[in-house]
């Protein structure tokens, strides 16, 4: 089994910063993938940040410029910079990661959320 974990959120000031974390652990093979995906309430959720294992990222439009993922392969580890932080910033946020437990077997794992709230 593999297990998503994610830690670092909590009440911030509007233009405050917080680091998100996020760990995998279990039957790992490698992580091709992994990320951040946030859902508001009443809104769907949407994309965050994603990194691959070479280090290709992907920002959704409302992190670039304002937030910095970056992973630790060895540790099987995540880390989600924010900065600049916005009140539509608030949301739950999801860690997902795309995990081969073997080579030819691979999977999409979430984690349970870590909330977010940005206000004065």
């Amino acid at each position: 089994q593999v297990q998503v974990v994610e830690s670092g959120g909590g009440l911030v000031q509007p233009g405050g910063s917080l680091n998100l974390s996020c760990a995998v652990s279990g039957r790992i093979f490698s992580i091709p993938s992994i990320g951040w995906f946030r859902q508001a309430p009443g809104k769907q959720r949407e994309l965050v940040a994603l990194i691959t294992s070479t280090g290709t990222t992907n920002y959704g439009a409302s992190a670039k410029g304002r937030f910095t993922i970056s992973r630790d392969n060895a540790k099987n580890t995540t880390a989600l910079q924010m900065n600049l932080l916005k009140p539509e910033d608030t949301a739950v946020y999801y860690c997902n990661a795309q995990i081969r437990t073997t080579p030819s077997h691979t999977s999409w794992s979430w984690g349970q959320g870590t909330q977010v709230t940005v206000s004065s």
